[in-house]
């Protein structure tokens, strides 16, 4: 069984970190950002508010 989410990119620290996930089933980008013990995780949105997909090949 292989991950379903691969991290592209990430910025921070281990108390505070974005990180941009992308599922390898669909594509879609989602953006993880970490403060000390909380954390949310969101779509990644364009200019236009549309949900970023990568072509899941492109992985």
């Amino acid at each position: 069984m292989t991950d379903r989410f691969e991290k592209v990119d990430s910025q921070g620290n281990m108390l505070t970190a974005t990180e941009i996930w992308v599922d390898r089933a669909t594509g879609v980008n989602y953006l993880w950002h970490q403060n000390g013990y909380a954390g949310g995780l969101t779509p990644l949105l364009d200019k236009n508010g549309k949900v970023i997909v990568t072509d899941p090949s492109e992985l």
